[in-house]
Formats: structure tokens, C-alpha cells, sequence
């Protein structure tokens, strides 16, 4: 019972993760499309990197909350859902580009 309790923590702090790097995504979309990328200013740095660092580390505490149930017993399901999230964060930030630059056009 307890490993579920922490595998649902686990998947809420993984929820969070995803939606601050899809918000990473809708910021940083306009910025990287008019190729100003190195020429930001504070605000949009601010912007731009709270969501990406408080995402990486919320995902990287969801990753260790997960471990915490499953490294040990069942090594196959936590490697599965480490890819998982690997692969939700990458299409988050995909996702919140695209959203942004189908409205922008």
C-alpha cells in the first residue's frame, strides 16, 4: 500500500514537471523563432528560466520519488517510467513551442 502512496506522489510531482516545461515551451517559442535568443532581457530570462529550472527539478524529484518505490523490486518499471517521463518532458516543451507559434502565425 505504502508503494502505491508514494508512486501517486511521484506521478503528481511528474504532472508538475510537464506543465512547467510545456510553460518553458510557450515562452521560449517567440524568442528562439526571431533568432534573440542571446540578446534576452532580465525579465525574460526570469520568464524563461523559472519554469525550465523548477521543471528539471521537479521532474528530477518525481525520478527519485519513483525510486523510492521501485528501484529496488521492480528495477524494469522504474527504468519504463524514467523513459516515460523523459519522453513527456521532451514533448511538453514541443507541445507548448508548437502551441505558441500556432497562434503567433
Amino acid at each position: 500500500m505504502e508503494n502505491w502512496i508514494t508512486r501517486i506522489v511521484a506521478a503528481l510531482c511528474a504532472a508538475g514537471a510537464v506543465g512547467l516545461l510545456w510553460m518553458f515551451g510557450v515562452f521560449v517559442a517567440l524568442p528562439w523563432q526571431q533568432g534573440r535568443m542571446l540578446a534576452l532581457g532580465g525579465a525574460e530570462l526570469q520568464v524563461i528560466g523559472v519554469p525550465l529550472l523548477i521543471g528539471v527539478a521537479a521532474a528530477c524529484g518525481a525520478l527519485h520519488i519513483f525510486a523510492i518505490a521501485d528501484r529496488q523490486d521492480r528495477p524494469r518499471l522504474y527504468r519504463a517510467i524514467r523513459a516515460l517521463l523523459v519522453i513527456a518532458a521532451i514533448g511538453a516543451v514541443l507541445g507548448g513551442t508548437a502551441w505558441t507559434l500556432a497562434r503567433i502565425d
